[in-house]
């Protein structure tokens, strides 16, 4: 009998909602029980003893003995409390034919990784052994996870798993090995070892673990697919026994424009992209320039205290060009040779040359002459030398290039070098623009023989410059290459407003050559100073014999330009030695150890005018009248280049600088950044913070 009390209590029990998956279920259940009652041999009857049907009805037999009169709410309240009680005992005695009974197993790779540590909760006794037999394994390979379960629809039934109708019917599933796996790949313990997430648990190993390095030391690298020479860093010398160092002075700035796009895209530059000499001299400074055109160039040496290294000193040696005015500057026969391959549809690339060129076209003179080469494939005359007072006729066809084709590269610049001497300007300015991503993919595409072929027509007096564009495809070691054994400059653009800098702001010192071939040679003396190293410059190192050899090439200096050495000094007995002195190598009157005991070093500078194939020769004494007690006396602008010089070295993570952090190089900089009215400066200063961030400030 059923009293009021379970009466109330079943009209006030809260009704569970049913899902679509418990209605599938139910359904499946239904039918499944259908199909035994109508088919099974075996007798119909249930558990309990009574069928379903039989319980309900007796339970409404009893509610109406009770003579409860119920209204239609009533009624329904009652209802849905018997529908649910029916429905848990149907289910409680009917399992579903799908192992619905069974646990569904959480693994890791279920979860997203958290760093927290967990706990691994402790296995069943009788796991204990096939948890210890995993443990044991090794598990440096990685185990493979189980395959996907196959798709019900393509399962076939066995024959003897069909009823007596032909009709399928699923059997009980074979137990499923259940296996989590790590993050890494190795497999977790079996039979236990799950992974509790709930705070204060224990450490597990198969969860990802956080780094140890410090987040402010996690520098991401570059992708490494531009090509660029690899070189190693100056050593240090010793002065006894190498006292003479020889080297091409080096104009070019394509490093600095390369290092700034790869801090601005997020990267810490590749270390052979870094060309510390490249990066000072991407600044203008204002060194003392010489009263006259009738000498080219004017040396200034100076010597100040070292601020990464109390033990040893700075030589700085600065040179200053003559600075053609506008109105006395040659005539200018330029032939752009554009490169205009598939790789250059890149909005970074040839739209963005298209501008740089049109700003170039609008600094030249009226009755200066332009020539454009495109190469593709196959090389092209797009423009025959035309004067700039037909400036539209240029723009025109600077517009209408577009890409396509494979890069002919040696086609071109002979097509190139072929107008040039067809509209050779004498006592002028002829020279080839080539401007390129630096994909030669047809034709001479060995350095030496482009070096070759650059070589023999700089002689007849037609130079060549070089301006990269683009990145992920650029050929650095064929634009330095080409460059400098073409008289010329190399550049990298990467914005309009760097265009505007090298071809407009910059256009006398990139055109306009004053001296050529100019090298310096700095012979130390030992018995002032015990070890030097030159800072940069390794790519333009020469033979200590090819100072005085005029037929080997070396750098040229342009209008106004500004180039700077520096050299790391250390003084004889101030401890900052790096090696062991010689035991037999005291310095003597013989070797030049005494001779001139007060001067650090002796300075000389060789250098042909344009055109004259006879150098010339520049000496400077370096006493201690050039230098300077502190490294705040010295001038702002030699401060400041030797805070770009101490970047480059440590974006190259070089020795001397690793205990230097860019918080000193900022401290430097800032103080020395003076007059900036192009903004480069303040430029840089940003590219220190930037490299700090992403490196860390160490």
């Amino acid at each position: 009998m059923v009293d009021d009390n379970e009466l109330n209590r079943l009209r006030d029990a809260a009704v569970p909602a049913p899902g679509e998956s418990a209605k599938a279920r139910a359904f499946e259940a239904a039918m499944s029980a259908y199909d035994q009652e109508n088919i099974s041999a075996v007798t119909q009857g249930s558990v309990g003893g009574l069928r379903l049907t039989e319980r309900a009805q007796k339970l409404w037999s009893e509610i109406m003995q009770k003579k409860l009169i119920a209204t239609p709410a009533i009624a329904g309240l009652v209802a849905l409390p018997i529908a649910g009680y029916a429905t848990f005992h149907i289910l409680r005695e009917q399992p579903l034919p799908f192992g619905g009974d069974e646990k569904i197993t959480e693994t890791l790779a279920d979860k997203p990784a958290i760093n927290a540590p967990v706990k691994e909760k402790q296995a069943p006794e009788g796991d204990k052994k096939a948890d210890a037999d995993v443990r044991s394994r090794d598990t440096t390979t990685p185990l493979t996870p189980p395959a996907p379960p196959k798709p019900e629809s393509t399962v076939a039934v066995a024959p003897a798993q069909q009823d007596a109708l032909g009709r399928g019917v699923l059997a009980e599933p074979a137990p499923v090995e259940s296996r989590e796996f790590s993050l890494d790949g190795t497999a977790a313990p079996a039979g236990g070892a799950r992974v509790d997430r709930m705070a204060g648990a224990t450490e597990s190993k198969y969860l990802a673990q956080p780094s140890t390095m410090p987040a402010d030391q996690i520098a991401p690298q570059e992708p490494n697919r531009d090509r660029v020479e690899d070189f190693k860093t100056n050593p240090v010398h010793a002065a006894l026994q190498d006292p003479v160092s020889t080297f091409s002075i080096d104009v070019d700035t394509a490093s600095y424009s390369f290092v700034r796009g790869s801090l601005k895209q997020g990267y810490l530059p590749q270390a052979d992209t870094v060309r510390v000499e490249e990066m000072v001299n991407y600044f203008p400074y204002d060194w003392k320039g010489p009263d006259s055109a009738s000498t080219p160039f004017n040396s200034t040496v100076s010597v100040m205290p070292t601020p990464w290294n109390g033990h040893t000193k700075l030589m700085h040696v600065a040179i200053k060009g003559f600075d053609i005015k506008p109105v006395e500057q040659p005539k200018a026969n330029l032939v752009f040779l554009i490169d205009v391959s598939g790789s250059m549809d890149e909005p970074d690339k040839l739209p963005l040359l298209k501008s740089a060129f049109r700003l170039l076209v609008s600094k030249l003179k009226a009755d200066d002459t332009i020539s454009i080469v495109t190469y593709a494939g196959d090389a092209g005359t797009v423009l025959m030398p035309t004067k700039v007072t037909e400036k539209d006729k240029i723009l025109n066809a600077i517009d209408n290039l577009s890409p396509g084709g494979s890069t002919a590269g040696e086609a071109g610049i002979k097509e190139a070098y072929r107008l040039a001497q067809q509209s050779f300007v004498k006592d002028g300015i002829n020279r080839v623009m080539l401007a390129t991503d630096g994909d030669f993919n047809v034709g001479q595409t060995d350095d030496d023989d482009l070096k070759r072929l650059i070589e023999q027509e700089r002689k007849t007096g037609v130079f060549l410059s070089v301006f990269g564009f683009g990145r992920g495809n650029l050929n650095d070691q064929m634009m330095q290459t080409i460059a400098q054994n073409g008289n010329g400059t190399a550049a990298y653009i990467d914005t309009l407003a760097e265009a505007e800098k090298v071809l407009v702001e910059d256009a006398s010192s990139t055109l306009f050559t004053i001296a050529k071939d100019v090298k310096i040679q700095v012979e130390f003396n030992p018995d002032k100073v015990s070890e030097y190293r030159l800072i940069g410059y390794e790519t333009r190192a020469l033979n200590r014999e090819d100072f005085n050899n005029d037929r080997v090439d070396a750098g040229d200096i342009g209008s106004g330009h500004s180039v700077t050495a520096i050299y790391e000094i250390t003084p004889k007995g101030s401890g900052g030695e790096q090696m062991d002195p010689l035991r037999y190598g005291q310095a003597t009157v013989n070797n030049g150890g005494v001779a001139n005991a007060d001067e650090y070093a002796f300075v000389k500078i060789r250098y042909k005018l344009p055109n004259e194939d006879v150098s010339k020769l520049i000496t400077t004494p370096v006493t201690s009248a050039n230098e300077v007690a502190s490294f705040d006396q010295a001038s702002t602008d030699q401060r400041f280049s030797v805070a770009v010089a101490a970047f480059g070295q440590k974006l190259r993570d070089e020795d001397a600088t690793a205990k230097f952090g860019y918080d000193k190089i900022m401290e430097i900089a800032t103080a020395a950044r003076g007059a900036d009215p192009f903004g480069y400066r303040s430029e840089f200063l940003s590219l220190v913070r930037l490299a700090s961030a992403l490196g860390g400030n160490r």
